[in-house]
């Protein structure tokens, strides 16, 4: 099967322009979403020539070049000789893959970069970490970049959906509804990659069994994945836990995940590394609480309250019934029949998570009292625009009730930009208030 098109070639492609070889485009990313076929495609479409080190399998003659970089000229010729590849002055790329696991090569980048025969593009996953790099210098000559599981787009490319995607791009650009069936038919597809996900892995499962139980048996490898990845830097397992309780926090629609809930007697405070730990893996994403919603969303955090997401809903769907067989996951069931009650709402969050990471947004809510009851109000998710906010309300049922955002817009009402309520029916305005299906989501 051909390799699924990606986004990040282009982004690739610019840094390779304006780069010119005096840096290192490194690839972050979860484990298993594509950083490396998506590298090595580049390198086939972009160089004459190009050597891959996968540092997981890599023999110990290429590792041991990198004890000694004094002489370029015969560490470049041994490289050629052990991989059985030719290296073209300026026209070929050198990769290292899953560099964390061997930090000599990344400090190594200064050096050959600065040679600059080559160019050079590394790929790793939990790579800001102290444990990997402790004993290294980092390199400023690395350019940091993010990859995520395949967004929506992405998937409709891989499944032969594009016009579907495209009818959602045409809907937001002329802000107008084509009507409850076409609205019935989008959703019905948008539901398909909240089921498969946007691992590769599992859209090529889907492709080539069209069977959810081997999809489900593919996400489930990569969730043990994520747990053997997990105990090398947390052998108490308390990483593991805080990780496999994200559907079940995120179902008790609290304010915050609840530490105390799942670890006994832990406090959010006393668990802020482990939590750092499972950002930096690239396997969560976090929304923190904004004690300030005002333009400069990241100065008025706490990061002692926050809500995790799983990086990917196609797993999220199969962590939230992964101690079970497939045939007992109702969520499966009730997004192909078109009936996910509002008690799996939490469902819908995630992929807006998803798909507000995806497009760069960090992410972050706010919770605020009533003045005249015991009760807390929401704004699920808060991301800026042209220096104003614009708060984003999830709903799974009554999209005409918005009371916790009618009441932060009038708080705030001076930080306000547009609003946005996300639920399944076709799009529609309401006051000033744009009700618009998941499917647009990425439009935001």
């Amino acid at each position: 099967m051909e390799p699924f098109k990606r986004k990040i070639w282009d982004k690739f492609k610019a840094w390779k322009e304006e780069s010119d070889g005096h840096t290192a485009l490194l690839v972050e990313g979860a484990r298993r979403i594509g950083k490396s076929t998506a590298v090595e495609e580049f390198a086939k479409r972009e160089y004459e020539s190009y050597i891959l080190i996968d540092f997981a399998f890599a023999s110990q003659n290429i590792k041991n070049l990198f004890n000694d970089l004094s002489d370029l000229d015969s560490f470049f010729r041994l490289l050629q000789f052990y991989t059985g590849k030719e290296l073209k002055e300026r026209k070929s790329l050198i990769i290292f893959d899953e560099v964390q696991l061997f930090p000599l090569a990344r400090q190594a980048i200064k050096l050959l970069v600065k040679d600059h025969r080559y160019d050079y593009m590394e790929t790793g996953s939990l790579l800001s970490i102290k444990e990997n790099v402790k004993d290294i210098l980092i390199p400023s000559e690395e350019r940091p970049i993010q990859m995520y599981p395949m967004d929506y787009e992405e998937f409709c490319w891989a499944i032969g959906q594009t016009n579907t995607y495209e009818i959602g791009r045409s809907i937001w650009e002329k802000k107008l509804s084509l009507g409850d069936d076409v609205n019935r038919e989008l959703m019905r597809k948008f539901r398909l990659y909240m089921i498969v996900g946007g691992m590769p892995q599992a859209v090529e499962a889907f492709l080539t069994t069209n069977n959810f139980t081997q999809v489900d048996l593919v996400k489930r490898d990569i969730l043990n994945l994520y747990e053997n990845d997990f105990m090398k830097f947390d052998s108490t397992g308390r990483s593991s836990l805080i990780f496999d309780h994200i559907p079940a926090e995120l179902q008790k629609n609290a304010s915050r995940y609840q530490v105390s809930s799942v670890i006994e007697n832990a406090r959010a405070g006393t668990m802020l590394e482990r939590i750092a730990k499972l950002q930096d893996s690239k396997t969560v994403n976090i929304a923190y609480h904004a004690n300030a919603p005002e333009a400069g969303l990241s100065q008025n955090i706490d990061l002692e309250k926050f809500k995790l997401f799983v990086c990917d809903t196609g797993l999220f769907v199969t962590l939230c019934f992964k101690d079970k067989d497939f045939t007992e996951n109702i969520i499966y069931e009730k997004l192909l029949s078109d009936k996910l009650p509002a008690n799996l709402g939490y469902v819908y969050e995630n992929v807006i998570a998803q798909m507000l990471a995806a497009k760069g947004d960090a992410l972050y809510y706010h919770t605020f009292p009533s003045e005249t009851s015991n009760h807390n109000y929401e704004i699920d998710f808060v991301i800026s625009r042209k220096n104003k906010i614009c708060p984003i309300e999830a709903k799974s049922a009554d999209y005409q009730r918005h009371k916790s955002m009618d009441i932060f817009t009038k708080k705030f009402s001076k930080h306000i930009g547009t609003r946005f309520l996300v639920y399944t029916k076709e799009y529609r305005k309401d006051t000033d208030i744009f009700c618009i299906p998941l499917y647009l989501v990425p439009f935001i």
